[in-house]
């Protein structure tokens, strides 16, 4: 599925329905009286937020969308029928912002939450509303209320237990496809993943969201590589998996280009919980793996775990961790 994590769209609620300017007709009686029905009310435009989806591309090739209109009134006090409220599913982890792109008004943190944009506009008012005791037929009726209309803004921040973060081609999709049914783009290039992708894992009857974000390089913070834009969908993450590549020749320098563009981009970023893995242990030989490990931990005192892809341990290791993360 392509990936789009903003995009600017124009909602409009149902106009309300007019007011009819009926009156009785029927036989034998010349002169009825008014009966003219009100309009019905417009439809609104709401959003609602579902967790399967986990991009905005629904909207790309559309950006206009309108509810339905009120119905007429009509005579015998016939009010016309209500139109239909339009209903949008976003992403959990939708932001919505006026049409600045800067104001935020609403968040969605939750599945299944709502939140009405556009409200649909009230019927007029049939003429039946205006017979008094000095005008007993009526000719006046109202038109129904324009409906609510915006542009505004969706932007998508991911909202995962776990962010999987680390230099290009450390294996973050590998073990994304590892933990979970996830079935990301998995090649030996730098820059495989171009987008976030989500999957989710059970552990002893606990779900735990994972995403894997596209490989950070010195500059991110300034846009390079695919720089911020990606960075963002860290911010929501609960916890960092920090996955380093231990064929590399420094495995803390490989660790600080990383922490580095995070701090860069916010300090709040470097506070998050973090665990570290170091991945391709199979492609070294023991003693080197022990001497670079050694090393490492002198400088770094977090919890570190070890992980090949020729062993099924390794993993289960991980989502137990995982699991005291997260819970």
């Amino acid at each position: 599925m392509k990936f789009l994590d903003q995009v600017k769209i124009f909602l409009k609620a149902g106009d309300g329905g007019s007011g009819s300017p009926s009156f009785r007709r029927e036989k034998y009686i010349e002169f009825g009286g008014p009966d003219g029905g009100d309009g019905g009310k417009g439809g609104s435009v709401f959003l609602i937020a579902e967790r399967n989806l986990n991009t905005l591309i629904d909207f790309r090739y559309q950006q206009h969308f309108k509810a339905q209109k009120g119905g007429d009134g009509s005579g015998k006090n016939k009010t016309g029928r209500s139109g239909q409220d339009l209903y949008l599913k976003v992403p959990v982890g939708t932001q919505v912002f006026e049409e600045d792109n800067k104001t935020l008004i609403f968040d969605f943190k939750k599945e299944r939450e709502e939140f009405l944009v556009s409200s649909g506009g009230k019927g007029g008012f049939g003429n039946t509303r205006f017979k008094s005791s000095t005008n007993r037929a009526p000719k006046k009726f109202t038109k129904g209320i324009k409906g609510e209309e915006f542009w505004i803004w969706l932007q998508l921040k991911t909202i995962a237990d776990i962010g999987i973060i680390g230099l290009p081609n450390a294996g973050k999709s590998s073990l994304l496809a590892s933990l979970t049914d996830a079935n990301p783009k998995i090649a030996n290039y730098k820059f495989t993943t171009l987008n976030p992708n989500l999957g989710v894992t059970m552990y002893d009857d606990k779900e735990i969201t994972l995403a894997d974000i596209p490989g950070l390089i010195e500059g991110a913070h300034k846009g390079t590589g695919l720089g911020i834009k990606f960075l963002k969908h860290i911010e929501r993450c609960k916890t960092l998996l920090h996955l380093i590549d231990v064929t590399e020749e420094d495995l803390y320098y490989s660790y600080q280009q990383v922490r580095a563009e995070l701090e860069k981009y916010s300090k709040e970023l470097v506070k998050k919980v973090e665990l570290i893995v170091l991945n391709k242990t199979d492609l070294i030989d023991k003693k080197e793996l022990d001497e670079k490990l050694n090393n490492f931990k002198k400088k770094i005192r977090k919890d570190i775990l070890l992980m090949s892809n020729l062993e099924k341990k390794s993993i289960s290791k991980i989502k137990a961790k995982l699991l005291n993360y997260v819970s």
